[in-house]
């Protein structure tokens, strides 16, 4: 089956940029789009000693979690049927494939054998490192091959850390031939993506937070023509930082998005919504704080607000201990019920634990935690769901 074929345009401008009247965007350090900051006052910087502290004790060893032997038994997998079953095609479906990496399919339209396929920060490799000799090692196995990947439509990256941004994973799923996928990415990312997969730049788009760009597909068709379907991919703020090296920190943009699925007509209506939180923290707590008290990222609820909800979310549960060390930069399940609120999901969906150790806390409390967070909020075990590895949710 030959690839669709993909164009990708750049609609209206439906919010504000924040650089009108000339101003430079809040989140840009500089004016030549090279150095960005977190513009809240829920984001605060970790303390020299902090640091010190976490390298010292995480790399002795002293406050790294143990994984149990069990561990793969623990944590459930199956190998995905990517929702393929007969009576789902009217159904968005999205699949876990460990870590942060998400692959949804948008309903199928009529005549055609699929709907648009996204994959969010797909990472296959070992180790999320620089090297596979080093850094941290799975500690559950994918739930397949990427070799077994479906052909995607897009590729959707948060930002470019090696646990989110992996290069090895990205040129095997662009190797299918059976998919012509173009990347979305923030801001300084597309000319290191470009070179390192070996794809023109025109095949990777690169975003600042609320810009906008419609993807065009000619899917495959049950019989005769392809059939063409649209999909609006707008990317949003989130919380974080990036780097891929020990000196380019803060150097490329971090983001969340949203893939809207547009049906068709003179005037395209909204289909389903897709949120993707990528990495990100939700506040700032430091030992002593009154959690409930800090100040929050208010680009959540603007998110939701602009959008007027999601069908689901995908909101990160784990990476978030110590509290006072990584609370800025990564979310905790008491955050992501809040972020869940706060963009209005039907659906929230767990992700960002369950692979590898990243940081102190057990690796089976972040399940555990959101239920108990979800109990207090009064939000329901089928509204925020911790899928297996490999398991497909509708929506």
């Amino acid at each position: 089956m030959s690839p669709p074929t993909i164009t990708v345009s750049e609609p209206p401008r439906r919010f504000p940029s924040g650089s009108e009247g000339g101003k430079r965007p809040v989140h840009h350090l500089n004016n030549s789009k090279s150095k960005f900051q977190n513009p809240w006052p829920s984001f605060r910087y970790q303390s020299t000693s902090q640091w010190a502290s976490f390298i010292t004790g995480f790399g002795s060893g002293a406050k790294s979690p143990s994984i149990p032997e069990n561990i793969k038994s623990l944590i459930p997998i199956r190998k995905p049927t990517w929702g393929k079953e007969q009576g789902n095609e009217s159904k968005g479906k999205t699949t876990w494939l460990g870590h942060a990496s998400y692959l949804t399919e948008l309903p199928t339209p009529p005549g055609a054998l699929r709907g648009p396929r996204i994959i969010f920060d797909p990472v296959f490799s070992n180790r999320c490192s620089p090297s596979q000799s080093i850094g941290p090692a799975r500690y559950t196995d994918a739930p397949c091959r990427v070799e077994d990947i479906p052909a995607v439509d897009a590729i959707v990256l948060s930002h470019n850390h090696y646990d989110h941004t992996d290069v090895p994973t990205l040129r095997a799923i662009l190797a299918n031939r059976e998919s012509s996928a173009h990347i979305f990415v923030s801001l300084n990312n597309a000319e290191h993506l470009s070179k390192a997969l070996h794809i023109p730049i025109s095949r990777v788009h690169e975003l600042d937070w609320w810009d906008e760009r419609i993807l065009s597909v000619s899917l495959p068709a049950k019989e005769g023509a392809a059939v063409g379907a649209e999909v609006r991919i707008t990317c949003t703020p989130s919380q974080h930082v990036s780097g891929r090296t020990a000196f380019d920190r803060w150097g490329a943009l971090w983001a969340s998005w949203v893939i809207e699925e547009l049906l068709p007509g003179i005037e395209p209506q909204v289909g389903k919504k897709v949120y993707f939180a990528g990495d990100t923290g939700y506040r700032t707590v430091r030992d002593g704080d009154d959690e409930e008290s800090v100040p929050v990222c208010p680009a959540f609820a603007q998110i939701g607000e602009r959008f007027g909800g999601v069908d689901v979310a995908m909101l990160p549960i784990g990476a978030y201990a110590p509290r006072a060390m990584w609370s800025n930069l990564h979310g905790s399940p008491s955050d992501a019920v809040r972020m869940f609120k706060d963009v209005k999901a039907k659906k929230g969906l767990a992700m960002h634990w369950g692979t590898w150790v990243l940081t102190s806390e057990p690796v089976l409390e972040p399940p555990e935690l959101l239920r108990k967070e979800c109990k207090k909020a009064g939000v329901s075990d089928d509204e925020f769901l911790v899928p297996g590895l490999g398991e497909t949710i509708f929506f």
